[in-house]
């Protein structure tokens, strides 16, 4: 049970990245949910995919960077995940303008 909390962020870690991959490839705008398509109107909706894929794989990326870290110590892993989560966020932010 030592390893549990990065077995676990690395399986959500990979389900993400499958989902990223999934948005990519597909890039159908009906895979977001409801609610999501409803309050965002992108003019074109191909490239918003890719883009938002670039930002869910980022994402997935700073978990697995954490889980990785919590295998040598689990607070510094989720401070790991934490800073790294808020960070690509703030660089999904320029990465989603480029969308428009």
């Amino acid at each position: 049970m030592d390893y549990a909390f990065s077995i676990l962020m690395f399986i959500f870690a990979g389900a993400l990245l499958l989902y990223a991959a999934l948005m990519a490839i597909t890039k159908d705008y009906r895979i977001l949910p409801y609610q999501s398509r409803v309050s965002v109107k992108p003019g074109n909706s191909e490239k918003y995919m890719v883009q938002l894929a670039k930002i869910v794989a980022l994402v997935a990326l700073a978990i697995a960077l954490g889980a990785a870290v919590a295998l040598w110590n689990i607070p510094v892993g989720a401070v790991v995940m934490l800073v790294g989560a808020i960070a690509s966020l703030w660089f999904g932010t320029k990465i989603i303008w480029k969308a428009e």
